[in-house]
């Protein structure tokens, strides 16, 4: 793509005046770097999957109320992290992750195993404990 043809969309980026660094033939025919304000594509494809986020989130968020999974997972998935991320954090094997997913399991943690998930969480262990806000 040639350093005049970068896309200038209004779109996501645009709206909080930001800019994406991009690679562009400059007219010497050399690599360059050029700001871009997005592109429509882009946005559409970015926005589509912040919604599949968003319905998972809530999809979580449902399941912990009906108890049938703990806050861990409401968690994880508000902080966009998977199971074997989210163990490697925590220092914990993921089939033991797995398993604190469970309420019962759940309610039987020590203080030192939920001081763990709350840190990599940036939340309280009391906030973790409570449930879902």
């Amino acid at each position: 793509m040639k350093k005049n043809e970068v896309p200038q969309d209004e779109g996501s980026l645009a709206k909080k005046n930001v800019h994406e660094l991009c690679y562009a033939v400059d007219e010497n025919g050399r690599y360059t770097t050029v700001p871009s304000r997005g592109w429509e594509v882009k946005t559409l494809a970015l926005n589509e999957s912040l919604e599949l986020i968003e319905e998972r989130i809530a999809a979580t968020k449902s399941a912990v109320i009906a108890g049938e999974l703990s806050p861990i997972a409401y968690f994880m998935e508000l902080n966009r992290m998977d199971i074997p991320l989210l163990a490697s954090y925590v220092g914990i094997h993921r089939w033991f992750v797995k398993r604190h997913f469970h309420p019962k399991r759940f309610q039987k943690l020590n203080k030192k195993t939920l001081r763990k998930y709350a840190d990599v969480f940036g939340i309280t262990v009391e906030k973790l404990t409570s449930g879902v806000c």
